[in-house]
């Protein structure tokens, strides 16, 4: 398999040469191929929101390369990076980030719009996934007319809709109650396995990271692969 997301003596500080500097990466190395699925468990402020911040391209190391897709875009220009975000990731958030006067089916539809798609195929495409997720009857529903499950799922959606290469996704069940949480976990990753994505998923739910590929641990600013 190719390599999807090669990061390559990622590091990252804050405050930087001051007396109270913060080192949260230290020479963080990962790769992920292509199809797999890959579960970052991480402490609270150990940094695991910065690293997929990193490897998302929506903010930068001080040192290291992050290479996605084939391409190094560690001294890429911002359009070069924001054409990469839109085209080859997904990101999925704690919290769904809807567009609350749009319905679901619309807010699937608005990102494949904005990378020139036609509105047909947008559409069409739109109701595919929500199908893949259950939600074909709520489509023409707004956020707040959702449960948190639902909204969640349509975010997965949403996510995919521009058929990325990566979905980086940061604590996506962790809003939801044990019984919603396992549900929209299982239509997450029913997506993924579907469309053959990797994917790089942060969680705090050891037994949804059991399921996934690989467990990654984020400690004290170094990454370290569980042993099955």
């Amino acid at each position: 398999m190719s390599d999807v997301l090669t990061l390559e003596m990622i590091e990252k500080c804050y405050n930087r040469g001051a007396p109270g500097e913060i080192s949260v990466l230290k020479g963080v190395n990962l790769t992920i191929s292509r199809g797999e699925v890959v579960a970052l468990v991480a402490p609270s402020g150990a940094g695991k929101s910065t690293l997929l911040h990193i490897a998302g391209l929506l903010d930068t190391a001080d040192r290291g390369r992050v290479v996605l897709n084939g391409q190094d875009m560690s001294g890429a220009s911002d359009r070069r990076r924001t054409e990469a975000r839109r085209t080859d990731l997904g990101f999925v958030y704690q919290f769904h980030h809807l567009l609350p006067e749009f319905s679901a089916l619309e807010n699937v539809v608005l990102p494949q719009l904005a990378n020139g798609v036609a509105r047909g195929a947008a559409e069409a495409r739109g109701q595919a996934l929500l199908a893949t997720v259950g939600l074909s009857a709520r489509a023409s529903h707004r956020p707040s007319e959702l449960s948190g499950g639902e909204q969640q799922r349509v975010a997965f959606c949403r996510a995919l809709a521009n058929q990325p290469k990566l979905l980086l996704a940061d604590e996506p069940t962790g809003n939801l109650d044990p019984a919603t949480s396992d549900t929209v976990f299982a239509a997450l990753m029913g997506l993924v396995r579907d469309t053959g994505l990797s994917a790089l998923i942060a969680t705090h739910n050891l037994e949804l990271a059991a399921r996934m590929d690989r467990v990654m641990r984020l400690e004290a600013g170094h990454l370290t692969e569980d042993q099955p």
